[in-house]
């Protein structure tokens, strides 16, 4: 049987978690982001502290917002670490619940660790349990199961000897990759256990490339070599597969254009020729126009997403679907390359040999000289959300630009010209509240770099308190937040599908008196160094400044609500499926109607 020392289940489970090691030899949990409860205090928490260095605690402020913050660290690192996050039974795990589906949606590794009830049942209702009327089983945790990819709750001790590598296979999965939940009965962490020495050694978790079947490989170069003009989707996973070096040398030496999806962004720097922009709904004209005249269209590491498909009525053409993940490489009836992007361009690279294509590359120059003189053009009265990212982009090119919500996730996509590795945006589950807590997620994994947190007015208010962890850490970012004086992009939605103003910007709810937040106040209460910007200049030179600082700098900056990211853009963005009331009460209603029954009409629905 071998040697075995006696540990509690939860020391077990730190120990084992801090000698799981990458190739680089650096922990893959680096750390565990901790809110400690009776859930969870006595047993993992003394763990914990017990560990120290091993595997180091940080204390957040809000369970959903230090798991956004793990969830930045993990795509800030092209997802080959993360983080874990501890909460106790209760509103503190299902506080989680939302970040765990951010991490799902993004297929991004995450490691939640909330407390349960107690495995013996003995004091049941314990405080905070939820009870099933008919299921003695469940408890507040089963919420985590649609949302995670592996899920698994601890009774017994010695359920860790199989639940914990089955978390790490998941998380480290190229395909599987997502948030794992071990909910941990709180009675069971502090059961003494006789575990095999062996169970500790370190390991080495490996993240495998799956190379192309060789029919799928041979079927998509002839796909390839039969078109005329093909363009490529760039999505995520060219960069979870560390494949930005490859997607260069494949668009330079074979001549296709790019266009971007928000998780692929930045993969291929804005200044590269072959570089076209933004796709679909929040998209380029010169991006939508050659995606709509290819013949073939090869979406490599893409969910294909309603928002880089224009709702299915941007791409006529046939899809060439590279992904990892078979799920994702079939959508849209496409022909499949089921493998690691990296490996699949390299191998498609050598089976085309010097074949290359024409592209006419006009309209990229044309829309970049458009989108300069966009974003460069003076404010009448307060600046818009346009004139905001080019005063950001001048003060600081070589920064990286991070949203999630709003009406900036659209307008950055379209306006930001990033620099390789300058863009991370929370887009697939578009979650309000991530920006703050994973700008500094993003600069615990990025210190090399400005990080540059756009975030509304309204997202600022919904989850801001981690600027009080990132001080105490001394964790430097830049906030530019922008004050609309309410939910400004809905606001303009709302417009667009024939309705009245209601509910969105503070001026049109129902409210005895209208707030007057001051933002700068705020964020230098809780230690931040906070400034208004009275102009764009203002705006530049405070940027600047916040290089120097090893603190979080938030720079206010007043904005107005009414036009769009691409209005005046001639050609920029695309339809997008919002159903439209088929209601005869207004004229607006009526229009918006007749609209949205014309470009419903186009959707190409083959799954």
């Amino acid at each position: 049987m071998g040697e075995t020392v006696r540990l509690t289940a939860a020391q077990a489970m730190v120990r084992w978690l801090s000698v799981q090691m990458t190739e680089e030899g650096e922990r893959f949990i680096d750390g565990v982001w901790a809110i400690f409860g009776h859930g969870n205090v006595a047993g993992l928490g003394q763990a914990l502290q017990e560990a120290g260095d091993a595997l180091p605690t940080w204390r957040g402020q809000n369970e959903q917002t230090m798991a956004h913050a793990a969830i930045a660290f993990a795509k800030g690192h092209g997802r080959r670490r993360a983080q874990a996050v501890t909460a106790s039974i209760g509103p503190g795990a299902t506080n989680m619940v939302t970040a765990a589906a951010v991490a799902h949606v993004n297929r991004l590794p995450l490691l939640l660790i909330p407390g349960d009830v107690f495995a013996n049942r003995r004091p049941d209702p314990v405080l905070q349990q939820i009870e099933d009327f008919g299921d003695g089983t469940v408890s507040a945790n089963d919420c985590f199961r649609p949302v995670v990819r592996y899920f698994d709750r601890i009774t017994r001790p010695e359920h860790l000897l199989s639940a914990l590598p089955r978390a790490m296979r998941v998380m480290t999965d190229p395909a599987e990759c997502g948030p794992v939940c071990l909910a941990f009965c709180q009675d069971v962490q502090a059961e003494a256990h006789d575990w095999p020495e062996a169970f500790f050694q370190p390991r080495v978790w490996h993240i495998r490339r799956p190379a192309p079947d060789a029919g799928e490989l041979a079927r998509a170069a002839e796909a390839i070599r039969a078109a005329r003009a093909p363009v490529i989707v760039c999505g995520g996973g060219v960069i979870h597969s560390g494949a930005e070096a490859v997607l260069a040398d494949f668009v330079t030496r074979h001549a296709v254009p790019v266009i971007e999806t928000q998780a692929g962004k930045s993969a291929l720097a804005q200044a590269h020729p072959m570089n076209f922009g933004a796709a679909g709904v929040d998209g380029s004209a010169a991006a939508n126009a050659v995606a709509q005249a290819a013949d073939l269209v090869v979406a490599v590491g893409t969910r294909l997403q309603d928002f880089t498909t224009g709702s299915r009525t941007l791409f006529g053409a046939p899809i060439l679907g590279i992904n990892v993940q078979p799920h994702d490489a079939g959508k849209h009836g496409a022909m499949t390359l089921v493998a690691d992007a990296r490996v699949a361009l390299e191998a498609l690279s050598r089976a085309l040999g010097d074949l290359r294509f024409d592209p006419d590359t006009r309209p990229r120059a044309d829309w970049l000289a458009a989108v300069d003189a966009h974003c460069a053009t003076a404010p009448q009265g307060l600046p818009t959300d346009a004139q905001v990212i080019g005063a950001v982009q001048r003060a600081a090119p070589e920064g990286i630009a991070m949203c999630a919500a709003g009406t900036m996730p659209g307008a950055l996509k379209l306006l930001w010209q990033a620099s390789q590795g300058g863009y991370h945006m929370e887009y697939g589950f578009s979650c309000m509240g991530y920006e703050i807590a994973g700008a500094m997620g993003l600069a615990l994994a990025r210190p090399e770099r400005q990080v540059l947190c756009f975030v509304g007015d309204g997202s600022y208010m919904m989850a801001n308190s981690e600027l009080v962890t990132a001080v105490m850490r001394r964790v430097p970012f830049t906030v530019i937040l922008t004050d609309n004086r309410g939910y400004g992009c809905i606001n303009r939605l709302q417009a667009h599908c024939g309705g009245a103003p209601f509910n969105n910007l503070y001026a049109d709810s129902r409210v005895a008196a209208q707030p007057a937040i001051d933002f700068v106040a705020h964020a230098a209460s809780m230690g931040a160094h906070a400034v208004r910007a009275a102009d764009l200049a203002a705006l530049e030179a405070e940027i600047a400044a916040a290089r120097g600082r090893d603190i979080p700098t938030v720079i206010v900056i007043e904005t107005t609500p009414r036009p769009g990211p691409g209005d005046g853009l001639e050609g920029a963005g695309h339809w997008w499926d919002v159903a439209i009331p088929d209601a005869d009460t207004t004229d607006g209603l009526r229009q918006a109607h007749a609209r949205y029954l014309d470009r419903m009409a186009r959707q190409i629905t083959i799954n």
